[in-house]
């Protein structure tokens, strides 16, 4: 006689184990994985080379009368001569901002694409440690990714500055060092409204094209709008899309704000707020739509 036994149900207890990941434990996880992808290795080396590269190639050129008109040892002495040199050393933030976006919307999407993402909120059925994990370890790295790379291109164009247009670099200065964190931060925040992207499709080239048609196509297409109509409201709408608002973040001493005749103009710290106002509309649609569909 044999005892019949019950067919084994699966257990709880590795549910359980899993659910108790603490949030350090996702965010070393997000790390691991961010360290894995070949991807990031060349986004990132991308743009510390093309931040640098553009800034050497630009201070190389004679700056001196885009700073003031007034002669190279005028430019040298001024605020205008530094602001042309943060000009020159935050160039390639325009090109770079794109590298970002790209990355920040394959972060999630490429774990969509591998299926890897059932995985992930396997571990995390709650889902939205995953989500703000991974967002914020790539926000961080993005951040002083860009910050070095600002900083060493400052390091290569100080000379360059020097000898092409009298410049001299204060790096005493506390506007040029704003400018330079200010320039991190766009690259981080670019990235994150594109990861927000990434996790409302799902989709690699759609997550990237709605970010790159926000960030870089839609500026332009208002410019056109308003330069066929004289629009008063498309010129506004330009002000708060995330590359110009973005873009106030590394001005050296961006602009002062006003309404003036129906146009607005931003300063720098309304700048920071319409970017991280972008980056939390997109992370909150991402977040209800993360915890409604399946994975």
């Amino acid at each position: 006689m044999t005892t019949a036994t019950a067919p084994a149900r699966p257990s709880s207890h590795g549910h359980a184990n899993l659910s108790r990941l603490s949030f350090g434990g996702i965010l070393r996880s997000e790390w691991v994985k961010l360290r894995s992808l070949r991807s990031t290795f060349w986004c990132y080396l991308l743009i510390l080379l093309l931040n640098v590269g553009f800034a050497a190639l630009i201070s190389a050129q004679n700056l001196s009368q885009g700073a003031g008109g007034q002669g190279p040892a005028r430019a040298a002495s001024g605020e205008q001569g530094m602001a042309a040199a943060v000009t020159a050393v935050t160039l390639g933030i325009n090109f770079t901002g794109l590298i970002a976006a790209v990355l920040g919307a394959l972060m999630i999407t490429g774990e969509y694409g591998t299926g890897m993402i059932k995985s992930t909120f396997t571990a995390d059925p709650k889902r939205l440690g995953a989500l703000f994990g991974k967002a914020i370890v790539f926000g961080v790295v993005t951040f002083v990714v860009g910050l070095v790379s600002l900083i060493l291109a400052a390091v290569v164009s100080a000379p360059l500055l020097s000898n092409s247009s009298d410049i001299t670099l204060d790096w005493g200065n506390g506007t040029f060092w704003l400018s330079l964190v200010g320039g991190a931060g766009f690259l981080a925040l670019a990235g994150l409204i594109a990861y927000g992207f990434g996790a409302i499709i799902r989709s690699s080239a759609g997550g990237i094209a709605a970010a790159i048609g926000l960030l870089f196509v839609a500026p332009i297409v208002l410019q056109v709008v308003q330069g066929l109509t004289q629009a008063k409201w498309a010129q506004n709408i330009n002000a708060f899309l995330p590359s110009n608002a973005g873009g106030l973040m590394f001005g050296y001493g961006s602009g002062t704000a006003s309404v003036k005749d129906g146009i607005v103009t931003l300063d720098q710290t309304q700048g920071l707020l319409v970017m991280i106002a972008w980056v939390v509309v997109s992370l909150v649609v991402a977040t209800v739509l993360v915890k409604r569909r399946d994975a």
